[in-house]
């Protein structure tokens, strides 16, 4: 099952305090995008965080591991409640981008 662009839209009204969040469509789903790092997944509607030690431990008894396709890593399953808190969400986010490094550059290939 696709997620709605209506979740979509939902959660990145959410985050909307936060700069340089966005989401980019990846087959049928959605990658959640803080600072150009990957910090979540969106998908069959629901929110599947990076998991990160500092975020375990903001989420502390609200945190439950999901994941987000068959094979996929396990993330942390955002309760749909908590995804209403614009506030906690934010935090959640800020706190993950903070713990992840940051994304290694592509090597350029060269065409002869």
């Amino acid at each position: 099952m696709a997620t709605k662009q209506s979740t979509v839209d939902f959660i990145l009204d959410q985050l909307s305090s936060l700069d340089s969040v966005l989401a980019r469509k990846m087959f049928g789903e959605y990658a959640l995008y803080c600072a150009g790092k990957v910090v979540a997944l969106i998908c069959d509607d629901s929110l599947f965080v990076k998991i990160t030690e500092q975020g375990k431990a903001f989420v502390g008894k609200h945190y439950q591991e999901g994941h987000a396709y068959e094979g996929a890593k396990a993330s942390m399953l955002i309760d749909p409640e908590l995804i209403e808190d614009r506030e906690w969400l934010s935090n959640l986010i800020l706190i993950t981008t903070d713990s992840l490094p940051l994304p290694k550059k592509k090597k350029l290939s060269r065409v002869y």
